[in-house]
């Protein structure tokens, strides 16, 4: 398998893009009107932040299935701000992991760190130029529970830009 990403121009007069991954997947990918797109895809910059989720959420739930932890929904929210002058880097983020379940709240941090410090390669990449901050819910199906909100903190700051 070719690890190669095709992009191909879909309209000479817009700014919309499919794109190819090495996976075999496509995505569509556009610009706002004002950029002269017709907004009829993500723009390149949310899909960072997409692939921040779905590269941490895998490690996470990976994590947490191995230490049998009683997993019933997961969910993230991701934000990240930008830089005012170009290039616009992200500079600061903040990851929120939403889990469903009688999880036990230590194993969930474990699994965080995990992602963050070991095996998440896009968190990695952007902790260069960004802050990020993890954030995480627990939402405990026993009936009257609380549910339990904490952060991971890493010790190192990012790279300055």
């Amino acid at each position: 398998m070719s690890n190669a990403i095709r992009l191909n121009l879909l309209d000479p007069r817009g700014m919309k893009f499919e794109a190819f991954t090495p996976s075999g997947h496509a995505m569509i990918l556009d610009a706002a009107p004002e950029m002269g797109g017709n907004n009829e895809g993500p723009r390149p910059m949310e899909v960072l932040l997409v692939a921040l989720a779905g590269c941490t959420a895998m490690d996470v739930l990976s994590i947490l299935r191995k230490k049998r932890q009683p997993l019933e929904g997961f969910a993230m929210e991701v934000r990240g701000e930008r830089a005012s002058e170009h290039p616009k880097v992200y500079t600061d983020i903040d990851v929120l992991y939403v889990v469903k379940g009688n999880i036990d709240p230590q194993a969930l941090v474990r699994a965080i760190e995990l992602s963050v410090t070991k095996y998440c390669s896009v968190s990695a990449m952007l902790r260069k130029t960004a802050y990020i901050r993890y954030r995480y819910r627990i939402e405990p199906t026993v009936p009257g529970a609380e549910p339990v909100e904490g952060e991971y903190r890493m010790e190192e700051a990012p790279a300055s830009v």
